[in-house]
């Protein structure tokens, strides 16, 4: 009788009883806002921010509502306006383009190719035809380009990059932590994300004019001094009065969910790799399935994984979805003509006019999708493994034979 893997797929480790215990003291003096402080107490936010900026090796940090805020607030703090063009991956998520959009800025996509990150040649090409300022790289389920040549073409035609770093917290690319290539940083601390507050996010960077732009726009009135990781009053005197106030704060409570979990990160990213190594292990050499190569240059953070089922009908690549479902291995595809949970692709986004881009076409038509939790163990992954190695090469088979 086959084996059927008995796990889920969306449930995450619970919350350790030392961050249980640092919300409850928050939750018995009542001080959730993160300006509501007393003389002794700088807040759980201000110091999460200190001891994030210190974990990647930045000046500034600014922590906030979501993930999709930061990224929204990043491209207000870089000066973006409604009109303006700004460059992002075909393969990403839909808050990306979402707050382009927002802004009433015009996404630019950039194809992706089989190992899931940008497309350089094509990236030099849509800089010079839409005259973007601003690349939104999307370090899409921890896939990251030669950060390299990235920085190299963008530096010849004054892009600043932007880094959406919300699947490769704990990761690194040449050695160091990813989101400290770009100019600045956004991270998620979503549930599904590295670190787990429900909802939440991080704007880093080590340029004070951006840092303070941000802090003012997170909504901190008058109220600046009250953050450590933040430049200095000469930083914020010039443009307090012309920058909104679009509130967007992390509270209290949320940061003291998050600081113990940061300093748990890099022990945690080590098991997300073994997961993420086993089920490669059990895939090597499937008949009809592509694995993605890893950059040799990159430390990638192991919570999913990714296959390609490419020059496969969207027939055979949903029988494959649907029997390993029914053996308990819940997969996503990227392939499919309509949305489904959070697989949209850059055509479903109609409110960004997006172009045909036959190179990500090809990719997304046999990408599939798999979340690893750290509820399971490497077992369960190489179980998982066996499944899916299984169904792949059964499907393959009657279509070959």
């Amino acid at each position: 009788m086959s084996e059927t893997f008995k796990g889920s797929f969306t449930q995450q480790e619970p919350i350790s009883e030392v961050a249980i215990e640092a919300a409850v003291k928050v939750l018995r003096h009542g001080r959730l806002h993160r300006y509501n402080v007393v003389a002794d107490d700088a807040g759980e936010v201000a110091q999460l921010e200190q001891e994030f900026a210190a974990f990647l090796g930045v000046k500034y940090c600014v922590a906030v509502a979501s993930g999709g805020y930061a990224l929204a607030c990043a491209l207000r703090a870089h000066g973006v306006k409604p009109g303006d063009p700004v460059l992002t991956n075909a393969f990403t998520l839909a808050p990306v383009p979402g707050a382009i959009a927002s802004l009433g800025a015009v996404p630019v996509f950039v194809e992706t190719n089989a190992a899931l990150t940008l497309d350089l040649d094509h990236l030099q090409a849509q800089i010079l035809a839409s005259g973007a300022k601003i690349l939104m790289l999307s370090h899409m389920r921890g896939h990251q380009p030669d950060m390299d040549r990235v920085l190299t073409i963008c530096a010849a035609h004054q892009v600043q990059v932007i880094e959406d770093c919300a699947h490769t917290m704990g990761g690194s690319w040449g050695g160091k932590p990813a989101g400290t290539h770009g100019l600045s940083s956004c991270f998620s601390t979503q549930t599904y994300k590295h670190l787990n507050s429900g909802e939440g996010g991080f704007f880093v960077t080590d340029d004070a004019d951006i840092a303070a732009r941000a802090v003012l726009l997170s909504g901190s009135y008058m109220l600046f001094d009250r953050h450590i990781a933040a430049p200095g009053p000469q930083d914020f005197a010039p443009i307090t009065g012309d920058i909104p106030n679009i509130s967007g704060r992390m509270d209290n409570l949320r940061a003291a969910i998050l600081r113990p979990q940061l300093s748990d990160l890099p022990a945690q990213v080590a098991r997300w790799a073994a997961l993420h190594d086993a089920v490669t292990q059990g895939l090597k050499d499937t008949p009809g399935l592509t694995l993605i190569n890893a950059d040799p240059g990159a430390v990638r953070v192991g919570s999913s994984f990714q296959f390609l089922l490419s020059d496969w009908t969207p027939d055979n690549v949903q029988a494959v979805i649907a029997r390993c479902g029914t053996r308990g291995v819940e997969l996503k595809w990227f392939g499919a003509d309509i949305a489904h949970g959070y697989t949209s692709r850059y055509e479903h986004w109609a409110y960004a006019k997006p172009p045909h881009l036959p190179l990500s076409d090809k990719v997304l038509a046999g990408l599939v999708d798999m979340r690893l939790p750290l509820t399971f163990s490497p077992r369960d992954a190489q179980q998982i493994a066996r499944i899916i190695r299984a169904e792949v090469s059964a499907v393959f088979q009657q279509a070959s034979g």
